[in-house]
């Protein structure tokens, strides 16, 4: 194997310069809005460059740094050479010799110390943009083995990336400036730790429009996109990168226009935000005077503060997933009663809605895996998972239990798909309140109890389970999936994913009005209930009731003062005739633009 620079079919000019030029590329849009900034690079190894420009009385030392980190990198190539050679043969050992020969190519330290020199780059910054840039060229070169030398490339830059950090990973927690996280895939947990003063967006090559790391960002309201597909090899930490999570886009290597024209969006953004604020303190009240609940989705306890700036009408759906991701024990009671406690005391008397557990045996660490969990999306999650696993729901509901006795607390479980799985989450909920009561623990003894939503099996014996619960919501995440056959978390079917389907419209519209039929209170928690593309649609539908993320409420609150109901059945009932989803979403995009032309749609 060879990959010196004469091997190359451009010769000496594959050293050259390669400037970047400007990439778009489409993904999916899962949290709204723009965010331009400094790219933080995470690919499998998490490394992250930690910064972009060195102080000038500060370039000598790092060009000792990289020189120290070159020798160590050929001194670790060197005793894997020799090692597989005496194990394997020379034959195999050839790959090391290539890496060698990059390794100690002149032309290759003389461009990176250029950057150093005269554009003040960190060696990071200089190792991972020359690299890159290489490997670039390889991978745009036809033939396997071509394309396979860039992985040499690749190697070499995360060898080099690792002596100059000193083996560092990068917490996510611990970042402390604005950046843009940009990696093949975050884990819910990973996503959970950002802090939105500093990461300003994120763009992930895997994930689906509802994975729940989509919803954590979107519930810390940073504009994300997902499903890109592979492209963190164009790209290097430092590097300015545009994240329109509005149109599900990311540009790489920005030009001036580009920029200009992003800047500008960013301000018409912040125009309309102030135009909303406005709006905290009016209800969201329809022109001819209905009065509509807006509701805030949370997922951590200090989300409440947002809902309460936004003028939310209270909790309509506190996920409490956080409490089981990336842990090594189950939480305690007195873990979940902590974060329960305190969003009711923060809520002061507003209604709260909890939702038990919802997560799938394959994202619990504490439980044993199942060689039969294939299919996650089908197996053992939600309330199935907690069915099974007893003591761990009754530790949640004893903790939602007490809570009660603070404030307006309401318990609701997810994926329920038949009445025999409602009465046995109901009887285990009666064994809390008694072991409660044994115990001499205050708590709401009439607490409300309601249901998910979000299977057609559920749609479907509606008319059976008016009688049993105190109130639905509806999740239409999931219902989507369910009703179309679609994986959500699948990028290769995501443009499959749609509520604007006439099918997910007869689901919803049959759930809203058998509710209504009985007088039992609906919500809607799903991220179709937060896209004001669909407020009109729902409120023709029948639909009193929104919970969103708390960046939607003004938006959605925006929507419904500017409408009548008369209006919005008129649209709920074209909608429906119509058959097609990219005639739907035209027609929705219309009548939007009509009563909020300021929507970005």
């Amino acid at each position: 194997m060879d990959i010196a620079p004469d091997a190359d079919p451009a010769g000496s000019r594959f050293w050259r310069r390669i400037e970047a030029a400007m990439e778009r590329l489409q993904g999916i849009a899962v949290s709204p809005g723009i965010a331009i900034g400094e790219a933080l690079v995470l690919g499998n190894e998490g490394f992250r460059i930690p910064r972009r420009f060195l102080p000038r009385d500060a370039v000598e030392e790092e060009l000792d740094r990289l020189q120290l980190a070159f020798a160590a990198a050929i001194a670790e190539v060197e005793h894997n050479r020799e090692r597989v050679a005496e194990q394997l043969g020379d034959d195999y050992a050839a790959i090391f010799s290539a890496h060698l020969q990059m390794l100690r190519d002149k032309r290759l330290h003389e461009e990176i110390e250029e950057m150093i020199r005269e554009r003040h780059y960190s060696p990071e910054y200089s190792v991972s943009r020359a690299l890159r840039r290489y490997a670039k060229v390889f991978q745009t070169l036809e033939g396997q083995y071509m394309a396979e030398r860039a992985n040499d490339i690749f190697d070499i830059e995360k060898r080099l990336l690792r002596n100059l950090l000193g083996l560092r990973r990068e917490e996510l927690s611990q970042i402390t400036s604005p950046v843009l996280v940009l990696a093949h895939n975050l884990t819910p947990s990973e996503t959970a730790r950002l802090n939105p003063r500093f990461v300003l967006g994120m763009v992930t090559e895997a994930g689906g429009p509802v994975s729940h790391t989509a919803i954590v960002a979107e519930g810390l309201g940073i504009p994300a996109v997902v499903g890109v597909g592979s492209f963190l090899t164009d790209i290097s930490g430092g590097d300015t990168v545009i994240i329109d999570g509005d149109q599900g886009q990311i540009i790489l290597h920005p030009d001036e226009e580009t920029l200009a024209h992003y800047r500008h969006e960013v301000e018409e953004q912040r125009t309309l935000a102030t135009k909303l604020e406005s709006l905290r303190e009016l209800p969201a009240e329809t022109a001819d005077g209905k009065r509509i609940q807006l509701l805030g989705n949370i997922e951590f306890p200090h989300e409440v503060k947002q809902c309460q700036e936004r003028g939310a009408d209270g909790i309509g759906l506190y996920r409490t997933e956080f409490l089981y991701l990336g842990v090594d024990d189950d939480p305690s009671e007195e873990t979940h009663y902590e974060a329960y406690a305190s969003v009711a005391n923060a809520m002061q008397g507003l209604p709260i809605v909890m939702r038990t557990l919802d997560l799938g045996a394959d994202k619990m660490r504490t439980l044993p895996d199942s060689e039969d969990e294939r299919n996650p999306v089908l197996g053992l999650r939600s309330i199935r998972l907690t069915l099974r696993n007893r003591d761990l729901f009754r530790v949640q509901l004893r903790a939602i239990l007490r809570a009660s006795a603070l404030g307006d607390i309401r318990i609701m479980f997810p994926l329920v798909s038949t009445l025999i799985e409602f009465r046995q989450a109901k009887m285990v909920l009666a064994d809390a309140m008694e072991d409660l009561e044994e115990a001499g623990i205050a708590f709401n003894r009439d607490v409300p109890v309601g249901m998910m939503v979000e299977v057609p099996s559920a749609v479907m014996l509606m008319d059976r389970f008016v009688e049993e619960v105190d109130f639905f919501s509806i999740g239409t995440n999931d219902l989507i999936q369910y009703c179309l056959a679609v994986d959500r978390g699948n990028k290769d079917v995501a443009s499959m994913y749609t509520a604007a389907d006439p099918a997910v419209f007869r689901f919803v519209k049959m759930a809203i009005s058998t509710a209504n039929e009985h007088n039992v209170p609906i919500s809607m928690c799903g991220q179709m209930s937060g896209n004001p593309l669909y407020t009109m649609l729902l409120l023709g539908m029948g639909l009193r009731s929104f919970s969103v993320t708390p960046a939607a409420v003004p938006e959605i609150k925006r929507v419904c003062r500017s409408v009548t109901i008369e209006h919005c059945q008129r649209v709920a009932d074209y909608a429906c005739s119509l058959d097609g989803t990219r005639e739907i979403k035209a027609f929705l995009k219309e009548e939007l633009s009509k009563v909020f032309p300021e929507f970005p749609v």
